[in-house]
């Protein structure tokens, strides 16, 4: 079975290693849509080749995917896009935003800026950014966070 065609950029210069572009890159794809439920994906082997990577790489990718829930991988026929859990996706959406706000804050650092000119930064984004029902809607995620 085919799998579709994935556009990867592999970075050697990257400090992640590459199982790790590779599973990110596919990650995205199934997030954004691109690759949909039940799409089978190139087989380890092939997409290894057109990577020019081991196939250990692309395995150590697909396995981290399996456990994460992204895909389902069937004996003798390959891997596939898994039905999405919603709350795997939200789940995936916070991390990704939080790793940005770390970056934020250790930059923030760097420049000498003091905590109340980064909230304020941050809340001004989001009076541009947000509307209010947005903000209101979303009340699960700011409920766990410790009041500063």
């Amino acid at each position: 079975m085919k799998g579709v065609l994935l556009e990867i950029i592999l970075s050697n210069g990257s400090d992640k290693p590459i199982y790790e572009q590779i599973e990110s890159q596919i990650r995205r794809a199934i997030l954004e849509g691109v690759l949909k439920e039940g799409e089978a994906l190139p087989s380890i082997r092939s997409l290894a080749n057109d990577l020019r990577v081991s196939v250990i790489t692309t395995k150590r990718a697909y396995s981290d995917l399996e456990t994460l829930g992204f895909i389902e991988t069937v004996p003798g026929k390959g891997s596939f896009v898994a039905a999405l859990n919603i709350e795997l996706v939200r789940e995936e959406h916070l991390r990704h935003v939080e790793s940005h706000l770390d970056q934020a804050v250790e930059e923030a650092q760097e420049a000498g800026l003091s905590a109340s000119t980064l909230r304020y930064m941050l809340d001004e984004r989001l009076l541009e950014g947000l509307s209010d029902d947005a903000i209101a809607r979303d009340t699960t995620a700011h409920e766990k966070l410790p009041r500063l």
